[in-house]
């Protein structure tokens, strides 16, 4: 974690370090409002996500080849998986207004302070519901390198 004129830097990447990201918040992790998607692709991940609508987020890739962009279900977001070593780090939606990601903590390592994940299901949304929460919820993307 970087701390400038308070905006806070997190970098995050998956275990072998092939794809990762760049998270700009001005929110300390303790005010982070962490998730637990009850889906089964993110409880067989483990996955606790965040997102800053205030937020930026840049994906850089050391190793492009190993980048596998994951659909499920709806189809509206792509997920963000590592072909070597399987970690799970972000999911994305590209819409007409840019791109949203929210991030998997777990890819951030040393983090502290983090508050408890909240337990979440979306099943109940329609396709329109899940774009116009990701657009209003979602952290920005700043672009992918």
């Amino acid at each position: 974690m970087t701390d400038s004129a308070n905006e806070y830097s997190f970098e995050g990447h998956c275990h072998c370090g092939a794809i990762g990201f760049s998270f700009r918040t001005a929110q300390t992790p303790d005010r982070w409002a962490l998730r637990a998607c009850q889906c089964r692709f993110c409880r067989s991940h483990g996955a606790h996500t965040t997102s800053d609508p205030h937020g930026t987020v840049i994906f850089y890739f050391a190793n492009p080849a190993k980048l596998h962009r994951y659909r499920f279900a709806s189809r509206t977001a792509d997920f963000l998986v590592c072909r070597d070593c399987g970690t799970y780090i972000a999911a994305v939606v590209t819409l007409p207004r840019g791109q949203f990601a929210t991030l998997n903590v777990n890819a951030i390592a040393d983090i502290a302070g983090l508050p408890e994940a909240k337990p979440v299901s979306y099943e109940g949304e329609s396709t329109e519901q899940k774009v116009e929460r990701r657009e209003r919820r979602w952290t920005p993307v700043h672009g992918f390198i």
